[in-house]
């Protein structure tokens, strides 16, 4: 699995943060910042992180 942010498209929600803190952080603008690839226990989350962002701005990329 792998994870791609588009920053141009962030709207800060945080609702990534939210549910996958390990991966997710925002910077000062309170945009989406990536602190890691997920590992194996931490899939299900970024899952949900992705799928919750409401403009779409986190990829997951399975495989």
């Amino acid at each position: 699995m792998r994870i791609t942010v588009a920053l141009d498209r962030c709207v800060g929600a945080g609702q990534c943060v939210l549910n996958a803190p390990a991966l997710f952080d925002q910077d000062d603008d309170g945009l989406v910042t990536l602190l890691a690839e997920p590992g194996a226990d931490q899939e299900s989350a970024a899952r949900l992180a992705g799928a919750l962002c409401p403009s779409r701005a986190i990829t997951v990329h399975e495989g």
